[in-house]
Formats: C-alpha cells, structure tokens, sequence
C-alpha cells in the first residue's frame, strides 16, 4: 500500500506529547509496521551505549530521540540535534533526563566538543557528506556513523535503492573510501539478523514466501511477526560486510 494511502501516527503516547506521523525519512517506536526498522537502529544504539558510560555524547539527526533516550542511560551527558521541528518539540517533551538536551539546529553546523558522535543513518540523506564527516571529526576524536548497504537495501545493480530521502548509498568499499579521507582509522562493523529474523531468512531460503501466500497467512502472521522482533534479533559482527544491512563505522582522528 502506497504511504499516501494510509497515515501511520504514533500510538499510546503520552499526554501532551503529539505523536509524529511516519513519513519514510525517520524511523519511530510505537507504530507497530515500523517496528522492525525501529528494532534495527535500536540495536545499533544499544550497541553505541554500551561503549559509551561517562561520555559527552553528541546524538546529531537524532530524530523522534528515542536513540538519544538509550545512550543517556549510560552517558554522562548527550546533546541530541535534530532541525525537524515537529520531531525536535516531541522528543523534548518526550524524553525527559538531567543529562539528556535536546537542541533544535543543523548537524553540519554542529561544533560543540564532546568525547564522541553518534550520526546513525543519516550520511545518505547529505547534500555533500564529506564536509559534514570534517565537521564531525572537528567536534570529537570518536564518531560513529553508520548508513544502510546498498548492496542489500537497493535492487541488483542499481545505484540506490527507491527511498526519496537517500541522495546516495554506498557498498563497503564505497563507505570506507569515503570515511577515510576524514579519519585516519575506521572499522567497519554490519548489522546482519540474529535470533528469530535469522530464522525467517532461513525459512525464506526454503520457500516460505511461496507457502504462506498459498495457505492465506500472509497478513495474520506478519501482524504478529513484526510486533514481536526486538533489538535483540540483530547482531553487529566486522566480517561479510558486502552481506550487512548495515555499516556501522568507529571512526578516530
């Protein structure tokens, strides 16, 4: 079904917080369709806070603030940037912490210094990303940024996928090249599917898109299926990249 077909707003927030509408530009928790690419940077976030207690963090395009949320659990302090107004007013009055500041502006005007960056699916929405990485590495000697594989989001030798925020996406070879003339080290991690997704690429592998069509599953067992994926069924790993969803970059200056 087309996007304008249907509106997707978030469910069950709290009073006086307005839900954001899905639009395709960000991803958000509580609209139960988006839950696996919610589920999907989630994990990456945990992932970053995890290696990140006692740091100034900077959280830049941080959209709804959910990620913003999850890395001030364990940060001394996080700036979340987004220039979204609607998204900047939600996750301000959303997401309330003594060390977590949500400030509306421009990440390629970011300079405040912190211990680190975190630029979470955002490099393929930039104009030019290049000047945006040097901004970022002015900033902080640690950033993390990260952006989808083309290799598995777009269709088979196209030049990126049908997303009409992406300006461009990149394979790992591509991501890297452009990474290092900033940073003088970068590794890059993938996100692949772990637990229960692992097991449905596996299912789909044996046919399991021609058999729940047939039997007239399709509908009631996605509507559980999705709901129920959670962060723990990705895993990062540095090896097979070109097969990742997504690469995740530790990049030092």
């Amino acid at each position: 079904m087309e996007a304008s077909e249907t509106r997707y707003l978030q469910l069950n927030q709290m009073p006086g917080v307005p839900p954001l509408e899905l639009t395709g530009e960000r991803t958000l928790p509580d609209v139960p369709e988006e839950n696996y690419w919610y589920r999907r940077h989630l994990a990456v976030y945990r992932w970053i806070a995890r290696r990140s207690a006692g740091l100034r963090l900077a959280d830049l395009a941080c959209g709804e603030g959910y990620g913003a949320n999850v890395l001030a659990q364990r940060a001394a302090h996080v700036i979340a940037v987004d220039a979204n107004p609607e998204a900047h007013e939600h996750a301000r009055l959303r997401y309330r912490r003594p060390n977590l500041r949500f400030v509306r502006g421009l990440v390629e005007e970011f300079r405040s210094p912190v211990d680190a960056v975190v630029f979470l699916q955002t490099i393929e929405h930039m104009q030019d990303p290049e000047a945006t990485l040097r901004g970022i590495a002015a900033a902080s000697p640690l950033a993390y940024v990260s952006t989808p594989n083309r290799l598995t989001l777009a269709p088979q030798g196209a030049e990126k996928s049908d997303n009409p925020w992406h300006l461009r996406e990149y394979d790992a070879g591509e991501y890297r090249a452009l990474l290092e003339r900033v940073f003088e080290e970068v590794r890059i991690f993938g996100v692949f599917h772990a637990r229960k997704l692992r097991a449905h690429e596996l299912a789909l592998r044996l046919g399991w898109d021609r058999v729940h069509p047939a039997l007239g599953l399709t509908r009631p067992f996605y509507e559980r299926f999705v709901p129920a994926i959670s962060s723990r069924d990705f895993k990062l790993k540095e090896r097979d990249l070109e097969k990742s969803l997504d690469f995740v970059a530790v990049c030092k200056r």
